[in-house]
C-alpha cells in the first residue's frame, strides 16, 4: 500500500532521486526549458517552484536554503538575480509542463517543462 506516499519514485533510491531533481533544476535555471519524460518534469514543477519561491525573498538565508539544491554558482546566481525579481508578483505557476510526445527508443511519454513569461 501506498498510502501517504505523495512522489513518484522514478525507480530510484531516495539519494538518487534527489540528486536526479538537483541536476534537473539547475539545467531548468540556466537554459530556460529542457525536455525529459513526462514524469520526471511532474515531479520537478514543484521541487523548482519552492526554488523560484524562496528566490522571491532574496534574502541571505534564502539563498543558503536554495544552495543546498543548486549548487552551481552560475544557477543561483541567475535564479535569485533574475528569476526571483522576474516572478516577483505571480503568486504561484512559474512553470509549463508541455507534452512533446513519445521518445522513439522505448515509447516513454516526453515532456517539455519551462518558465512561463512572466
Amino acid at each position: 500500500m501506498r498510502h501517504r506516499n505523495a512522489n513518484r519514485n522514478l525507480r530510484r533510491t531516495s539519494e538518487q532521486r534527489l540528486a536526479l531533481l538537483r541536476n534537473l533544476a539547475t539545467s531548468l535555471i540556466e537554459q530556460g526549458a529542457i525536455e525529459t519524460t513526462e514524469a520526471k518534469a511532474k515531479e520537478l514543477r514543484p521541487f523548482v517552484e519552492k526554488l523560484v519561491t524562496k528566490a522571491r525573498t532574496g534574502t541571505l538565508h534564502a539563498r543558503r536554503l536554495a544552495g543546498r539544491h543548486v549548487q552551481k554558482r552560475e544557477a543561483a546566481d541567475k535564479l535569485f538575480q533574475e528569476l526571483g525579481p522576474k516572478f516577483a508578483t505571480r503568486a504561484g505557476g512559474y512553470t509549463r509542463i508541455l507534452k512533446t510526445g513519445h521518445r522513439k527508443g522505448d515509447g516513454a511519454d516526453m515532456a517539455r517543462i519551462e518558465f512561463v513569461d512572466a
